[in-house]
């Protein structure tokens, strides 16, 4: 009765809630204040007691390890935006930016019908209902591309659900990740700035920058479990990938400070100076330079020149002052950097970041497939085990946005009645598994065959349980099953004597098929004498009066002498007409005689 004055979101908190039988909550026990116990034995009293006290010891110990779990989350916090703002960063540059692109695109792959998510369910009404919530309302098509590549990015993806008590889910909202906050049960914490703290009765979800706060089954929180520390955050797909990252645009940056320093050629002056005093050497190698390098600078204020304005650049040359005059090459050229193509280091950085990423290189476009493609088909079966994981935290999200649309429909009784899929992208996967199965086969066939003069090596339901893997009641039900099909076979080869005429080809046999009263052979030669042998052509010999012939020979060819208006006749389907499945058209040609006749006497 308490359930039916409740309304329907109270119900909806209820099934979500910290109550909820599929929450993992603490330990409950009960025990009468009163009356623990009545017994007249003081050993057996004593060992109850023992064990009421023991079980209030753990239930005290699962609270203080769940506090100690929450107030890790509690710390982590201030880390997790530092963790978001270099996400944020890392999308600039290109390999983590596609491998971003190829999370998102190859866990959302199209099937052959070109669904990318699959839903299967007994009921054809749950089925409905569901590809009507993700297809139409949610636009699954389009958003959950985007929704698994945020969550491979952050880790964590937060989208708002639009409710409504009767239409369920109607739509969503994406919310900003760095910005909303999950309170799991228990936790500590101030609601705003001038409030105190207060401890967390159930699964919220707060907006910070909004101050608002969202019950669980208004956020779908989408994340990637992998990293205990983080809970109950998610982990990025970035995470491992962070210091490499960082390493990388270092040594980048490095490697094209070298490359403008050191690439260009400069020259080496030797100015003469001869027996110049050692105080007027520096001046006057300073006033030979200028005339090189001295550029005029227009100053835009004033519009005057500027002539103490040296302007100094990456490619600036060298003067060194000599005394010999007889030195050789007064102006020489000294090459830029030589080992410009060594980047090694910057390789083997960018190869520790493919190997964070769990993407194979070829995958980026560093290196081409080689070997037909076979080293690549292995590294797209541990690339596919990736990607499943990936599916399986998306729809685990998935299925609880299922339920709680299902739950405000009245769909109570079927909030199981369905199981979400993703499409595995990876071909080489199911090949593998292809060539497993016929191992296994092959081997069955080879273990329950029959040696001569002898028995087989093992039985077919010991090969069944140990190389198929089935189970006791599988084997049961496969025996079953083929006694079945065994039935279904026998039945199959009696459908001769049971069905006589199946009626599909009646249309057919009213067309081109023997008539009642026609000899056998007939109904081929009016279809034409090429079919019915060579044709008779003694029936043409009288071309003078008197009557036609009624009928052609037999076998003979038609002409217009001996056809018979009757057989102007069409054939009618589904008894257009309520009659004769047949009509003369010979009338019809009468009717038109008579029309032509009477406009004629009209225009006339």
């Amino acid at each position: 009765m308490a359930q039916d004055k409740m309304t329907v979101w109270q119900r909806l908190g209820k099934v979500f809630g910290p109550n909820a039988t599929l929450d993992q909550q603490s330990p409950v026990f009960k025990f009468d204040k009163k009356e623990l116990l009545k017994t007249t034995d003081r050993a057996e009293f004593e060992r109850e007691k023992l064990q009421a006290q023991q079980t209030m010891y753990v239930g005290k110990q699962w609270q203080k390890v769940e506090s100690n779990l929450y107030q890790q989350a509690v710390y982590y916090e201030p880390t997790r935006m530092a963790s978001y703002y270099d996400y944020e960063s890392m999308e600039y540059t290109p390999e983590i930016s596609a491998a971003l692109d190829i999370y998102g695109e190859e866990s959302t792959t199209p099937d052959k019908d070109g669904h990318i998510l699959q839903i299967y369910s007994e009921s054809k009404r749950i089925k409905s209902v569901l590809a009507d919530l993700f297809n139409n309302k949610l636009d699954i098509s389009t958003n959950l591309p985007m929704w698994t590549r945020n969550t491979c990015k952050f880790g964590d993806n937060f989208v708002y659900l639009k409710l409504d008590p009767e239409k369920g889910v109607v739509g969503c909202q994406q919310l900003p990740n760095i910005q909303i906050e999950r309170l799991e049960k228990g936790m500590r914490f101030q609601p705003d700035k001038y409030s105190q703290e207060m401890e967390n009765d159930a699964l919220k979800f707060t907006w910070k920058e909004k101050n608002m706060e969202f019950n669980t089954w208004e956020v779908a929180h989408f994340r990637i479990l992998g990293d205990d520390r983080k809970l109950p955050y998610g982990t990025s797909m970035l995470e491992k990938s962070r210091r490499i990252w960082k390493q990388l645009l270092l040594s980048e940056d490095a490697m094209l400070i070298y490359r403008v320093s050191r690439a260009p050629e400069r020259r080496v002056f030797k100015v003469f100076v001869g027996n110049m005093d050692d105080k007027d050497v520096d001046p006057y190698v300073q006033r030979v330079a200028s005339k090189f390098k001295r550029d005029q600078i227009a100053d835009p204020s004033t519009g005057n020149v500027d002539m103490r304005y040296n302007q100094l650049a990456v490619d600036q040359d060298f003067f060194i002052p000599v005394r010999d005059a007889a030195a050789t090459n007064p102006i020489e050229t000294l090459p830029g950097g030589t080992n410009l193509a060594e980047i090694a280091d910057i390789e083997y950085i960018q190869k520790k970041l493919v190997t964070a990423l769990r993407i194979p290189k070829a995958y980026l476009g560093f290196e081409e497939a080689v070997g037909d493609g076979k080293n690549l088909s292995l590294l797209d079966i541990r690339f596919a085990r990736t990607i499943n994981r990936i599916q399986k935290c998306m729809l685990a999200e998935l299925n609880k946005i299922a339920i709680i649309h299902l739950f405000l429909l009245g769909f109570e009784d079927e909030l199981t009645n369905f199981t979400l899929g993703l499409h595995n992208p990876s071909k080489q996967s199911d090949l593998l598994g292809i060539e497993l199965w016929k191992e296994k086969i092959t081997l069955y066939k080879d273990a329950v065959a029959e040696i001569p003069n002898s028995v087989a090596p093992v039985s077919a339901s010991w090969a069944k349980k140990h190389i198929l893997g089935f189970s006791d009641d599988e084997i049961r039900l496969d025996i079953q099953q083929q006694r079945v099909e065994r039935a279904v076979a026998a039945e199959l080869g009696k459908t001769a004597e049971v069905i006589t005429n199946t009626g599909l080809f009646d249309t057919i046999d009213k067309l081109y098929g023997k008539k009642e009263g026609e000899p056998a052979g007939e109904a081929s030669g009016e279809a034409g004498g090429d079919t019915g042998g060579a044709p008779d052509m003694g029936g043409m010999g009288d071309l003078g009066g008197g009557e036609p012939p009624a009928e052609p020979p037999a076998g003979g060819e038609v002409t217009p002498e001996g056809f018979n208006k009757n057989d102007l006749n069409m054939l009618l389907e589904d008894h257009l007409f309520g009659g004769s499945d047949y009509m003369d058209l010979s009338k019809g040609r009468n009717s038109l005689l008579e029309i032509d006749d009477k406009l004629k006497d009209l225009l006339s």
